[in-house]
């Protein structure tokens, strides 16, 4: 099949988990035998807004287009999703494949031409506490589109599964995302920029946005004694005045380090060290980095929410959402069991629930699939 993946930022990146889910599904549809091209928007470095990316051609046999598009907040996503849709109508596809809610609008020039999509909705984007009116709104009809128009729709939880039921009488399709098994590594580069060393350090790796729930870990761990530290590392999505106000809150409290984006071997060190990996979060689709502490065989603290709780199951603590006095009580429990981990228990649920393999054959089987 010839594909086309619409509404990720870019890859290869770490910006956030759909672009590691666009570039996993490529690199294996491209193994095995498809034609993958990929559609990424223009843009500064991640880590370093000043930055400009050179744009790919080719990764890892994947076609990469580059979308020119508004680094503005309200405008990015519609823009690009506009000039890449109009630029796929001739690419000849068999399935235009588009990400997330806001693009999903899309679909319905895609739909006129009469041509066959698939749409993944990552999460309930509408509800992300960092839009405003206008984008809320434009979101929540991207959803509908989907519901109404996509030949295929792609949920990764099966809470979403249940709304989509519920709010549209649309039946949808409930494809978890997959994880690599990684290997993990001594602190090296964490000890020589951070001082940081094994089991050392609590750890939140995510984007710095509202709906994280990063401000509930700050004010829980400011009230926790202990000589651990809080390690905070992601960057902004359009969230700066956020970035502001949690940056202020950690300046209050020496045993907090904030790393800023972080990648690569960075990145590695830092799951493989940490004591355990907290994701307060208020919404979620499926959390990529929860998802990998797992693989990690690290300790997991995570808010109630379904989507959460479906990752996890039994095998970490939890605390009740939003509620600060609740994760402070889940921390200090955490701290003073130093709770044996059932490393074997983690890695095998991963390797079972979540594998990188089963859901590109089963996304490939419903791109072939009739609605």
């Amino acid at each position: 099949m010839k594909i086309a993946m619409i509404g990720h930022k870019r890859i290869p990146s770490r910006e956030g988990g759909v672009e590691i889910v666009v570039e996993e599904l490529s690199k294996r549809m491209v193994e095995k035998g498809h034609m993958v091209h990929v559609y990424n928007r223009k843009g500064k470095h991640v880590a370093d807004k000043t930055k400009s990316i050179k744009p790919q051609k080719m990764y890892h046999g994947i076609r990469i287009i580059t979308v020119p598009t508004i680094n503005v907040k309200s405008l990015d996503a519609m823009l690009y999703s506009f000039f890449a849709t109009i630029r796929a109508l001739f690419g000849h596809y068999d399935v235009i494949h588009y990400h997330a809610e806001g693009p999903c609008v899309m679909i319905l020039i895609a739909h006129l031409f009469r041509k066959k999509t698939v749409a993944t909705i990552h999460g309930l984007d509408w509800q992300r506490a960092k839009w405003g009116g206008f984008a809320t709104k434009y979101l929540k009809f991207g959803e509908k589109v989907a519901a109404k128009y996509a030949d295929q729709v792609i949920v990764l939880s099966k809470n979403v599964q249940k709304y989509f039921k519920d709010t549209y009488g649309r039946d949808v399709e409930y494809v978890p995302n997959g994880v690599n098994l990684p290997t993990i590594v001594e602190p090296d580069i964490i000890h020589k920029k951070y001082d940081l060393e094994q089991g050392s350090y609590l750890l939140f790796l995510a984007r710095i946005v509202p709906e994280k729930g990063l401000h509930y870990l700050l004010q829980a761990f400011l009230k926790v004694k202990t000589d651990k530290k809080l390690v905070i590392a992601g960057g902004s999505s359009h969230s700066n005045d956020y970035v502001e106000k949690i940056q202020q809150m950690a300046a209050k409290d020496k045993r907090v380090i904030m790393t800023g984006f972080v990648q690569g071997k960075e990145l590695e060190e830092l799951f493989s060290n940490c004591y355990a990996y907290i994701l307060p979060s208020d919404v979620e689709g499926m959390p990529i980095s929860l998802l990998e502490a797992l693989s990690y065989g690290r300790q997991c603290v995570v808010s109630d929410i379904d989507e959460n709780m479906e990752v996890v199951g039994e095998l970490a603590y939890h605390f009740k959402k939003s509620d600060v006095n609740d994760l402070k009580s889940v921390l200090e429990q955490l701290l003073k069991e130093e709770k044996a981990l059932d490393t074997k228990a983690i890695l095998d649920q991963c390797a079972k629930r979540f594998n990188w393999d089963k859901t590109t054959d089963q996304y490939l089987r419903l791109y072939k699939k009739d609605r």
